[in-house]
């Protein structure tokens, strides 16, 4: 019988009230971890064989976006192919792409399937699916330019595929909302809902500019439970911040609850010092029962990870939402 797969995982610190606390040994990623690499983060983590696999944001030392893939026996420790993904085709032979960045992954049915934003004239949402993170198939891209923040859901929603995105312009989006939408074989997708708009600014400040899908939804008996990134402009430029939303499991596009206080802000030194300062920007959650782990860009630069117990997080987007 196979063992049951042991997720990253550290107490909270004794005195402290956090909902969400940090790895103390953070960053897991560094920059500098492949040769090749200017700065590694907002990446995406997933169980896989005995061990863990991960799709990697690895920009270059000519600032080049693309992603990687890597492996782990316990989340922490990784080794990243000094390669990027060299992708075969998939549900078409269209596979143009001038940049790939910020994967998500996400097991549905009997595959993995990989979102990123896409350089096809302009950022659009990429899909590919693979086995083994060793062969990729690239799908067509889901939507028109210009988009970001494609997150899918593990499971079909009454018998289609949906995907949680952020529309944008073809710059360094000063606004953006999140919509679903819905595909009945990864291929054309339609049927767009708004499901969160950007908070007022009087009530959440954190959130005010513009908030995009982090890690793939997690299904629990009282909704969908999902970890998104928030963010403010401020006198030093965006600020980002990572909240929770807890969505309908039958209907996504309704909000349940949703975090009026963030769950995590910039505040240690990678977070706060970087390529990009102050940010923290969740691409993954790694489950085992209550317990749960979120995986995070830091400064646009360094992967840190998270802790959490769901239930709490529930708990307080109840007692605390918008």
């Amino acid at each position: 019988m196979k063992s049951k797969l042991i997720i990253p995982w550290e107490n909270r610190p004794d005195g402290s009230n956090d909902i969400m606390w940090r790895y103390s040994k953070n960053p897991v990623v560094g920059r500098y971890d492949i040769p090749s690499s200017n700065s590694i983060f907002n990446s995406a983590v997933v169980p896989f064989e005995d061990g863990f696999a991960g799709v990697f944001r690895c920009d270059n030392k000519s600032v080049q976006m693309n992603i990687f893939a890597g492996f782990s026996k316990d989340g922490i420790h990784w080794e990243i192919n000094h390669d990027p993904i060299e992708m075969v085709a998939g549900n078409t032979s269209m596979i143009d792409s001038d940049y790939k960045y910020d994967p998500r992954v996400c097991w549905i049915e009997d595959r993995y399937w990989v979102t990123w934003c896409n350089g096809y004239h302009g950022p659009t949402i990429g899909i590919a699916y693979t086995y083994d993170f060793k062969t990729f198939h690239q799908c067509e891209n889901a939507f028109l330019p210009f988009n970001r923040n494609g997150v899918l859901f593990p499971e079909k929603i009454d018998g289609k595929y949906a995907m949680l995105s952020r529309p944008s312009d073809n710059g360094h989006t000063p606004f953006g909302d999140i919509y679903i939408s819905y595909s009945p074989d990864m291929k054309y997708w339609g049927e767009h809902r708004c499901v969160m708009k950007v908070a007022d600014f009087t009530k959440s400040a954190w959130q005010c500019t513009k908030i995009g899908a982090g890690s793939v939804p997690i299904k629990t008996a009282e909704g969908w439970l999902l970890f998104y990134h928030g963010v403010i402009n401020t006198c030093n430029g965006f600020r980002y911040s990572m909240g929770a939303a807890l969505l309908d499991l039958e209907n996504p596009d309704k909000v349940l609850y949703r975090s009026q206080d963030y769950l995590l802000a910039p505040a240690a030194p990678y977070e706060l010092a970087g390529d990009v300062p102050n940010v923290v920007f969740p691409c993954a959650a790694l489950t085992d029962d209550d317990k749960v782990t979120v995986y995070y860009g830091a400064a646009d630069t360094v992967v840190g990870i998270s802790f959490g117990y769901i239930s709490e997080i529930i708990e307080h987007l109840k007692q605390k939402s918008l």
